[in-house]
């Protein structure tokens, strides 16, 4: 994977994030935490090493799911 070929160094799946991508989610981005494929994963930091994940179907009261901060080793790399 070459430089410019990469998955951004951060990224969220809220649009109201400034951290989304809508080119990056058209795309695909995959995540491995910690040598395992997530699918769950809300918004990631590869440089920081920490990811967010759902919380089941549990949601706040504005809709949004609620999340819980792991950390530990992030792997993020295209789908297609």
């Amino acid at each position: 994977m070459t430089e410019t070929d990469s998955p951004p160094d951060r990224l969220s799946a809220d649009p109201d994030s400034p951290f989304f991508s809508e080119a990056a989610m058209e795309r695909g981005v995959g995540i491995r935490f910690k040598g395992r494929e997530r699918t769950d994963v809300e918004e990631y930091s590869v440089g920081e090493g920490w990811i967010r994940a759902a919380l089941g179907k549990k949601v706040d009261r504005r809709g949004k799911p609620l999340t819980i901060t792991l950390k530990g080793e992030v792997e993020a790399y295209w789908r297609s």
